[in-house]
């Protein structure tokens, strides 16, 4: 792996010197994993002019946390003195101006402004830029490696949902069912959860964003569960809707066909060089054609990678075009106020038609299941 996160910085160089930067500093914990291979608590990573230059530098014992991570090999390592370990970003900004740099390029959406400032009081001579989001952009596209890694969370999800399913769920609560479904996650080999497992029954079925309460599962309810693991640093995800009892009412057979229906057409949109925006139109379009504006998420989907929510969004106003071996979620859903709601929700990763089309990574069964 050393010689995949030698490239990435390679490639991160270029952009600096392309923009006439002669050193930069990634302090984003996501991003300093992506070239590192490790994001020790607070350490921040400095690409200097050559490769021999790149540090690794991160806080004394004191501040770190117990991680099972390793930098990668061919990356040196500094490790700050001292009791409390100071501030890495503030050791690497001197560190560069102690290389001959003259200028270093930050990540100022991810540090603070006294951050900011503590940079430039330790190296006045050195000229701040902005390194903008060139490390989310190298991130979109995955490698071979990285598309394992989200296989193999989706899997671990898909197994931990399924043992769920085959439980009795009737009278437990959705904290109860949240947190047993991250428990499973574990057990079956993931880091944790990408994200708090959400479990919503009856009203709280299909809402966005719904946070687990003491609400019990009853007959007739809907059930709406969205959960992810994290391998390796990779985060998936996964949602699906069930109903509790013998058999479905009418009303949320209609709704669930109707959801199944959007899904499928944002699904069959995922193509090397579609629209972000085109693909989030395909899934909203059934949903807006039934009446249903109003119940609509913000979003059909969006990238997922080292954190759950990365780019590309798939929404009416986003930018771009797909790339093949870019991973998305498509996850429309409608949720009826007082009555619940419907998502459906599926990792998949672009692949061209000549490959089989969109790869499927979360692949328990959409069929509405009674339980």
């Amino acid at each position: 792996m050393s010689e995949v996160y030698a490239a990435r910085r390679t490639r991160l160089r270029d952009y600096c010197n392309a923009g006439g930067s002669a050193a930069a500093l990634v302090s984003r914990p996501a991003n300093v994993r992506y070239l590192a291979g490790a994001a020790p608590h607070g350490a921040v990573l400095l690409l200097g002019r050559t490769e021999e230059q790149d540090l690794l530098v991160r806080a004394g014992p004191t501040a770190d946390r117990p991680t099972q991570e390793r930098p990668d090999e061919a990356l040196r390592v500094q490790t700050l003195p001292g009791a409390d370990g100071g501030d890495p970003a503030v050791a690497a900004a001197r560190l560069a101006a102690g290389q001959g740099a003259d200028s270093l390029a930050v990540e100022e959406h991810h540090l603070t402004v006294a951050r900011h400032r503590a940079l430039g009081s330790v190296a006045p001579r050195l000229r701040l830029t902005g390194l903008g989001s060139a490390v989310e952009q190298l991130r979109v596209v995955k490698d071979e490696e990285e598309i394992s890694c989200l296989r193999i969370g989706a899997e671990i999800a898909d197994q931990a949902l399924g043992e769920l399913l085959e439980s009795i769920l009737v009278g437990r609560t959705e904290r109860h069912l949240a947190l047993e479904l991250e428990r499973r996650l574990v057990d079956h080999g993931a880091d944790g959860p990408a994200f708090p497992t959400s479990v919503g029954t009856g009203p709280n079925a299909g809402r966005p964003g719904h946070r687990p309460t003491d609400r019990r599962v009853e007959e007739g309810d809907f059930l709406s569960v969205c959960l992810g693991a994290t391998y390796r640093g990779y985060r998936c995800e996964i949602g699906r809707t069930f109903v509790i009892g013998t058999a479905p009412a009418d009303w949320q057979i209609e709704l669930y066909d109707l959801v199944f229906a959007a899904q499928r057409a944002g699904r069959e949109s995922l193509v090397p060089g579609a629209a972000c925006r085109d693909v989030d139109r395909a899934a909203r379009q059934v949903l807006d054609s039934a009446g249903y504006t109003e119940g609509l998420t913000a979003l059909t989907g969006h990238g997922v990678g080292l954190e759950i929510d990365e780019d590309p969004q798939l929404s009416p106003a986003a930018m771009g075009k797909l790339d093949a071996c870019v991973p998305v979620t498509v996850e429309p859903g409608v949720h009826l106020p007082g009555r619940g709601g419907v998502r459906i929700d599926d990792t998949l990763v672009v692949r061209p038609e000549a490959d089989g089309g969109p790869e499927l990574l979360t692949i328990t069964t959409k069929e509405l299941l009674a339980l």
